[in-house]
C-alpha cells in the first residue's frame, strides 16, 4: 500500500530526518555521548498488515511507547523496540550510576523520556516545517509479548493506515534497531498530505 508519491515520500522523510537530527541531539546530552539516529525508512501500510514479521520486531516481548498528538490532523504515535533493546537503551541512558540488574525499575520513566523526545521532536519537525500547530498528550510506557502488543495498537486505534518509520539508534558500540508508528485515520493521512502538498508548491 502507498498511495505517496514520491515527492510527498521524500519530502516526508526529510521532515522526520530533521526530527532525527534534533532527537539525537537531546539525547547525546542525556546520555553524555553521542548518538546516531539513522535516516528514517518511511512506508505507509494498512493497519491489518502490521505484524512483527512486517516490522522486524525479532524478540517475544516488545517495549512499546504511546503518545497521541491532535491539530488540523490527529494520529497517535508509538516508539517500539524489542524489549531487550529497550533495556539496553535504558542503562545507556542511565550510565554508571545504575547497574544493568537495577535498570528495570528505571524501564517505565527512561523509556517514556526516550520516546517523548524522539517522537515529540518528530512531530514537531514535521509542525515547524509545515507550518501547523499539534498538541500532544503524555507518554505512555507498555510492554509485553510483541503480538499482543501490535494487535492492541491496531484494535485500539481503529485507524485504518498506519505511517511507519524504521530508525536505527545507535550509542556508543550498541546499535538498536525501533520503529516510529503513526496511526492516521482516512481523513487524517488526506489532511496530511494536502499540508506537504502547499509545503512542496511554495519551494
Amino acid at each position: 500500500m502507498n498511495p505517496l508519491s514520491e515527492l510527498q515520500l521524500d519530502t516526508l522523510t526529510e521532515i522526520f530526518n530533521i526530527g532525527a537530527g534534533r532527537a539525537a541531539s537531546s539525547l547525546s546530552e542525556i546520555v553524555g555521548d553521542q548518538v546516531k539516529l539513522s535516516v528514517p525508512r518511511v512506508q505507509l501500510y494498512k493497519s491489518s498488515d502490521i505484524n512483527a514479521e512486517v516490522l522486524s520486531l525479532n524478540g517475544l516481548r516488545v517495549g512499546a511507547v504511546k503518545q497521541s498528538f491532535s491539530g488540523p490532523f490527529d494520529a497517535d504515535a508509538m516508539l517500539l523496540f524489542t524489549e531487550e533493546r529497550a533495556m539496553e537503551i535504558v542503562h545507556d541512558m542511565m550510565g554508571s550510576q545504575v547497574a544493568i540488574e537495577d535498570v528495570a525499575e528505571f524501564e517505565q520513566e527512561a523509556m517514556c523520556e526516550l520516546g517523548n523526545i524522539i517522537l515529540n521532536a518528530c512531530l514537531s519537525s514535521m509542525a515547524d516545517m509545515l507550518d501547523l500547530s499539534l498538541d500532544s498528550s503524555l507518554p505512555i510506557y507498555s510492554v509485553g509479548a510483541t503480538d499482543l502488543i501490535l494487535s492492541q495498537i491496531v484494535s485500539e486505534a481503529d485507524q485504518p493506515v498506519m505511517l511507519v518509520l524504521h530508525i536505527d539508534l545507535a550509542i556508543e558500540k550498541h546499535l538498536s534497531q525501533g520503529y516510529l508508528v503513526f496511526l492516521l485515520s482516512s481523513s487524517s493521512l488526506r489532511e496530511l498530505l494536502a499540508h506537504i502538498d502547499r509545503f512542496i508548491s511554495r519551494i
